[in-house]
């Protein structure tokens, strides 16, 4: 068997493409008789239940015609977050949101936008000032982040750089691209949509979107590497096996934690990595790469603490005690080997500038400075002030969001790095 990887995401759609249809069972025939409203909760939940059915029912035709009646657990988790219109991320309903299954940076508040805006103004500083100047964004939603960092040049007075800046949104939800699309017309800033860059100058941002490629899980048994395999039993269920891929053990000696696995340890891989990485130097020539999410060095990541994985679903703000159930419905995910990312990105090309946490960067970053120019504004309301200081502790608490790590990576000559970002 071959490792499996995310496909490329596809480029942003023309305003005038069009959206994907609307689930048909819900549409009542022409010639049924007028009934009540229904209960639009209770619809929503049938239609849900529907497409995860459908969903597992695809998974579970792959898995008994493939060798071994098995998938990895990658491709498993290719299908539950991908799979055009049934997989998590491949759905209507907008995920990163209070009413959605999980909260996000962005989402908290646009303030850390704007603190994330003032660290790109010193890249593009930087950099010569570059015209144009490209804002690449994996995971882009429906542009949240994009358009408070934009609002935040805004705030900063950097109109040149407002001038130069073209945005990429690269983002496999159609939905969510047509809600994009939608915003940036709305913010007037339609004009500065581009769908694609090569060898550019700019950043490219991955806030949270590493997590979520698709991962291999691994146990060690008797000092052997073994793989664990998605199987069918009426339900799906984890299965151990010899490896599908020698480079599963090839990514445990590149990071240094072959021999670390204690006998019954599991552990997630990304294999993917290099294949994204790999897209991203074609992106860019000149200029960095900002990669904000959650996990470890391979030390701490593969060492005693997680003798269990880190792999977790999420559905409703809440942990889902068995990833495996309501396939399509729940969002899978793992800690990222920053590690791993590192030495990817130095062979790809990209240079380690610095890995910080997410604390430590937006304070460095300015964060201080974003919150007194809010609590100065005439225009800023009591609960706008308490909202901003309640989403500032969110993004900083070690317990929270404030433990995600930050790096990075530089894709130019070492000689033009300035001395203070050096890692």
């Amino acid at each position: 068997m071959t490792p499996d990887h995310l496909p490329p995401s596809p480029g942003l759609p023309s305003p005038a493409g069009p959206r994907p249809p609307a689930d048909p069972s819900a549409e009542l025939p022409s010639d049924r008789p007028s009934a009540p409203p229904a209960d639009p909760s209770s619809e929503s939940e049938r239609a849900e239940a529907d497409r995860s059915a459908r969903l597992a029912s695809l998974i579970r035709s792959e898995i008994e015609s493939s060798p071994g009646r098995r998938i990895t657990f990658a491709r498993f988790m290719l299908h539950a977050l991908y799979e055009p219109e049934l997989g998590y991320y491949r759905q209507p309903a907008d995920r990163p949101t209070d009413a959605g299954d999980f909260l996000t940076a962005p989402e908290t508040h646009p303030i850390f936008g704007w603190t994330i805006a003032r660290r790109i103004e010193q890249m593009w500083a930087e950099l010569g000032r570059p015209r144009p100047f490209h804002l690449i964004e994996h995971g882009a939603g429906s542009g949240t982040l994009a358009l408070s960092i934009l609002e935040g040049f805004r705030r900063h007075d950097a109109g040149d750089l407002l001038e130069a800046v073209r945005c990429v949104p690269i983002e496999s939800n159609a939905y969510r691209q047509a809600d994009l699309i939608r915003r940036f017309e709305e913010a007037g800033l339609a004009h500065i949509l581009t769908p694609s860059a090569v060898g550019v100058a700019g950043v490219v941002l991955a806030n949270e979107y590493v997590d979520a490629l698709p991962f291999h899980r691994v146990v060690r048994r008797g000092g052997e590497l073994q793989e664990l395999f998605v199987a069918w039993r009426d339900g799906f269920v984890e299965v151990a096996a010899e490896p599908s891929t020698p480079q599963l053990a090839e990514r445990l000696a590149d990071v240094g934690v072959a021999d670390r696995l204690a006998d019954g340890q599991v552990a997630e891989i990304c294999l993917g990595l290099e294949s994204w990485l790999t897209g991203v130097g074609i992106h860019l020539a000149r200029g960095y790469l900002l990669v904000i999410d959650y996990g470890y060095e391979a030390a701490e990541l593969y060492g005693p603490r997680h003798l269990a994985g880190t792999l977790l679903g999420y559905r409703g703000h809440r942990v889902q005690e068995d990833p495996l159930v309501e396939v399509g419905l729940t969002d899978l995910t793992a800690h990222v080997d920053f590690t791993a990312l590192r030495l990817l990105g130095e062979r790809r090309g990209l240079r380690s500038v610095a890995l910080t946490t997410q604390a430590e960067f937006l304070v460095a970053a300015g964060l201080e400075s974003e919150l007194q120019a809010l609590q100065a504004s005439p225009a800023t309301t009591v609960a706008d002030y308490m909202r901003a200081r309640s989403g500032i502790v969110r993004m900083l608490d070690p317990r929270h969001l404030g433990r995600f790590r930050v790096l990075t990576l530089a894709a130019r000559p070492a000689a033009a790095i300035p001395q203070q970002d050096r890692g």
